[in-house]
């Protein structure tokens, strides 16, 4: 009896030890919740306003002629790969992970460590991803494409549905496609000096946007699942730690009643 309520004592001391832990990660996700949120709607706003006048521009005529619009049916399939610096956050890379290897693929480029780490890429961090970084990547994508290396470019990233909810999604960046009912619409605006030349001009930009709107999103949907993982954890330890303790007072208990019995029994001889 003296062994188990050792080992109850040492399994409870274990156990608190995580709490301890999976609490203060819980504080660390929630305190960069505020910022991530906020990068989140700023890459929405910049690639929405962007995603509306690449919209424009694809609706015109002659643009259809932009070799970033080419018709292609081949499976030369290049995708950028969004996922955490770090675990402990739930199903986030696991869901990633899981839509990129259902997709048939040329070659991967990885953005997280966890990314880099599973498809073997050089490190570039999710959460201190710069402007400057996802411009040139941009402009070797588009590179790239325009050379005929790749059919298509895509971004496997997640989506921040609430707190609760982040779904894993594949954003197609190239070819550029019409959006659906524009095909025969009217384009009232007047571009200089013509709207193909603006519309191969503008192509890398509009990549760049969309690839830190992917990441800065994908990061806030990583701190969510961090800090719901670690709540999650938090109550499953303190759970465990009160049935454990439980157990302790009466592994205690025994323990006494036992000695008590033998004094007993002894004085009586």
């Amino acid at each position: 009896m003296g062994y188990n309520t050792k080992a109850l004592k040492n399994r409870i001391r274990s156990v608190n030890s995580t709490l301890h832990l999976t609490r203060a990660m819980g504080l660390v996700a929630s305190s960069k919740m505020r910022r991530a949120n906020e990068s989140m709607n700023s890459g929405r706003q910049y690639a929405a306003a962007f995603g509306s006048v690449m919209d424009l521009l694809t609706a015109c005529p002659d643009c259809i002629h932009s070799p970033y619009m080419r018709p292609t049916e081949g499976k030369r399939v290049c995708l950028v790969v969004i996922a955490g610096d770090r675990g402990l956050a739930g199903g986030y890379n696991a869901n990633v992970f899981r839509l990129t290897e259902s997709m048939p693929r040329e070659k991967v480029i990885p953005i997280g460590k966890r990314a880099c780490d599973r498809y073997h890429g050089e490190f570039a961090s999710s959460e201190r991803y710069t402007g400057a970084q996802a411009s040139e990547l941009a402009r070797e994508l588009c590179r790239a494409f325009l050379a005929g290396e790749y059919d298509r470019v895509g971004i496997v990233s997640t989506r921040y549905v609430s707190m609760m909810t982040q779904e894993a999604q594949l954003t197609w960046l190239l070819p550029l496609e019409r959006t659906e009912g524009r095909e025969n619409a009217t384009v009232d605006a007047v571009f200089e000096p013509d709207e193909t030349s603006i519309l191969n001009t503008a192509v890398p930009d509009y990549v760049a946007g969309v690839l830190m709107r992917c990441i800065r999103e994908s990061f806030a949907c990583e701190v969510a699942a961090r800090r719901m993982a670690m709540d999650s954890a938090g109550k499953n330890a303190q759970t465990m730690i009160d049935n454990l303790q439980i157990k302790y007072n009466r592994a205690r208990q025994g323990a006494i009643t036992q000695e008590i019995t033998e004094i007993v029994a002894g004085s009586g001889s």
